[in-house]
Parts: structure tokens; C-alpha cells; sequence
């Protein structure tokens, strides 16, 4: 074994578990899957056997003082607790969206992590897909000049997703803290920290009917006590607004997209959801009988496929180098903590300011050797 590579193992072995299994085996030298685990024995024993691991207890894992890091891929509701043993146990951990579903909980990990000198990385990773560093870049470059506004709007159709995918009606489930997450952790990665937000969330149809007809349950009504739409206001601590707008009670197919707006320009971004996409940049211009075309912005960054995966590598190499991870427990705690913030003002009919606050990740490098992009 080479003696940089770290030996990892894998929590929850659900859908999403292939393609994280898939580029963490394949695609990342850093990373040594060793094992993975899973409620149900027989489905981590599956999983075991397709991908050349070995199949084990959480107890296992942890007792396993060669695994150095855990990748968590279980629900929502169970982040706490495997976290928590996991530090406990000496292991750095990177766990799924989001990192819990309680802000005091989280508090409480991120305080243990530190005590403890071990990392703490969150999903979502897809900013650092080339879309995002693409428009950092732009960002940073100055290209759109100073920015004034952001806005974000998508849809979904929970009605569906929840008959195929029934985490969504568990706690941490509703379309802002499973699907909101990626748009926010997009925002604060490129432009930085908010300082407080109001909002309004509803949940129009709590009960709902399985409409897949290869489920099990087809046809029987689901609870569902998660938020369904989310309209917000965002306000940053760089001294601009933002609006932040999803709605899960629409179709399928999301229309969803950010746009940041800047005094010498306009920036169009995909779906935060993906890693990669088309970055549109609308320049300004007083050329009012030939007005401006939007350009579509050269992809100079690798990892515009599903990399998910990306964050634990990248973490696994911060560990190694002794810096902090891009993914890390900061960024994903204040995204909690807006996300809280929202909630709480629905409630409230006011402001709620937000006490976290967060550097923005260091971007990656846009230069490539022979294809491979580094995540030094």
C-alpha cells in the first residue's frame, strides 16, 4: 500500500453509495476503500462483494485502527450519531448532506472535531465542480465587477421524488435542507458568508399519494411534515442582497439556476445540484442598437462529470498536507445555520441573524498536467 493513501470506509450503502463507491475506488489514488457497512447487512454485503471490499459493522470500522476516515452516506437523521462515534473513535469523518438536522447538534461536532484535532467534512461537494470554479474564478478575476444582487430559483415535484425516495419525508428531508443546501453552499463557497435572513416555508400538502407504480406502495398516502416551498431573503455580509426561492410543489424537470449580478456584468450558473454546466456571462454594454450576447464561459477545470467523491479525496489530501479541507465543518455548519435561520423567521416574521461565519474555500487550480486536475 502506498503510505499516502488513506484507508477509508463507508457508511450506508444505499443508491448514492455507487457512484461515490465507484470514483473513491477509481478515480481517487488518495483514497484506500477498505469496507463498507450498512443497517441492513445484507445490502452492505452486496455492495461488498461488487466493489472488492469488505463487508462489516460500524463497530468493526471503528474498532479498526488502520481506517482513517469514514464517508457517511446514511440518511439525515442518523448524522449525529455516526458522527459522533466516529470522532469519538479517533476517525476523521466526511458525511452526506447536511450535517445534521439540528444546529445544536451540529454545534456540538464541530466543538468535538476540534477538541478531538480530527476533520469534519460536508457534503454538498459540487462546488468544486468546474462550473462553480469556473465562475469563482470569474469572480475573482473581476469580470462582472462588484457585486450587487444574487438570485435563485428551482423547482421540483416532491410528490414524485418522495414515492421513489422516502428519506424526503424523513426529518432533514424537506426541499430546503436536502435540495436548498446545494444552491446555498454554491453562494457562500463563491460569495461568501450571510449575516442574517427572513423567509417564508410552507408545506401546502402534507399528505401525499405514492405515484410509482413499481413501489410497494403505490397508491397509499405518504405523511409528509417536510417544507415543500421556501421563499427567502439573503441578506450577505459584503453588503448585498440575495433572493433565494424554491418550490417543490411544480414539475419534474427543474428549471433551476442562479444569477449573479455585478456592475460590469452578469453571471448565469447551472443547476448546483451537477458538477458541471454551461457559465453564461452577459457583459455590460451601452450599445443599445446591438445589444450584448451572452458568452459562454471556457471550461478551464476538470470534474464537470458526477465527481462526487471529490470531498472526501480532497479532504484526504488537506489531512495529508495539514491544511484545512475545502468541504469543511465551517461552511457546512453556517449553511445549517442560514438554513435554520430561514425557518425560524417563517415562524417569527422577522430578520434572524446568522451568529457563524465562514471563509470562502480556496479555489482550486484551473491548470491541468496530461488531463489530471490536482486538488492540492
Amino acid at each position: 500500500m502506498n503510505e499516502k493513501t488513506m484507508k477509508t470506509a463507508v457508511v450506508g450503502c444505499g443508491a448514492i453509495s455507487d457512484i461515490y463507491l465507484t470514483n473513491m475506488i477509481n478515480r481517487f489514488d488518495i483514497l484506500e476503500v477498505a469496507a463498507c457497512c450498512a443497517r441492513n447487512p445484507e445490502h452492505a454485503a452486496r455492495k461488498a462483494q461488487q466493489y472488492g471490499i469488505k463487508a462489516s459493522t460500524y463497530e468493526e470500522i471503528l474498532a479498526d485502527e488502520s481506517i482513517e476516515l469514514i464517508v457517511n452516506l446514511t440518511p439525515a437523521p442518523a448524522h449525529y450519531e455516526i458522527i459522533k462515534k466516529a470522532l469519538e473513535a479517533g476517525k476523521h469523518i466526511y458525511t452526506e448532506k447536511s450535517m445534521t438536522v439540528s444546529l445544536e447538534e451540529a454545534a456540538e461536532l464541530v466543538r468535538l472535531s476540534e477538541e478531538k484535532g480530527l476533520y469534519l467534512g460536508s457534503a454538498p461537494d459540487t462546488f468544486l465542480g468546474s462550473s462553480f470554479q469556473t465562475a469563482r474564478k470569474a469572480i475573482d478575476d473581476g469580470l462582472i465587477g462588484e457585486i450587487t444582487s444574487c438570485t435563485v430559483a428551482a423547482n421540483r415535484d416532491l410528490n414524485f421524488l418522495c414515492s421513489i425516495s422516502s428519506f424526503l419525508l424523513m426529518p432533514g428531508g424537506g426541499i430546503c435542507y436536502d435540495y436548498g443546501v446545494y444552491y446555498l453552499t454554491a453562494l457562500v463557497s463563491i460569495l461568501g458568508s450571510v449575516r442574517r435572513a427572513c423567509g417564508i416555508v410552507r408545506n401546502p400538502y402534507p399528505l401525499r399519494t405514492n405515484c410509482n407504480p413499481s413501489s410497494p406502495d403505490f397508491g397509499k398516502e405518504m405523511i409528509h411534515k417536510n417544507e415543500s416551498q421556501v421563499s427567502a431573503v439573503l441578506d450577505f455580509s459584503d453588503g448585498f442582497t440575495g433572493t433565494f426561492q424554491l418550490n417543490g410543489d411544480s414539475i419534474i424537470f427543474e428549471q433551476a439556476g442562479i444569477t449573479i449580478y455585478g456592475t460590469r456584468g452578469i453571471l448565469r450558473l447551472p443547476d448546483p445540484n451537477q458538477f458541471g454546466g454551461e457559465v453564461l456571462y452577459l457583459p455590460a454594454s451601452f450599445d443599445f442598437a446591438n445589444p450584448p450576447k451572452p458568452q459562454s464561459l471556457p471550461d478551464i477545470f476538470g470534474f464537470s462529470d458526477n465527481s462526487r467523491g471529490i470531498g472526501p479525496a480532497e479532504m484526504a489530501h488537506a489531512i495529508r498536507a495539514g491544511r484545512p479541507c475545502r468541504a469543511g465543518k465551517e461552511m457546512a455548519y453556517h449553511v445549517l445555520e442560514i438554513i435554520t435561520a430561514i425557518m425560524k423567521s417563517s415562524e417569527t416574521g422577522s430578520f434572524c441573524e446568522i451568529h457563524s461565519s465562514c471563509e470562502r474555500p480556496r479555489p482550486l487550480k484551473p491548470e491541468a498536467l496530461n488531463g489530471v486536475f490536482s486538488l492540492d
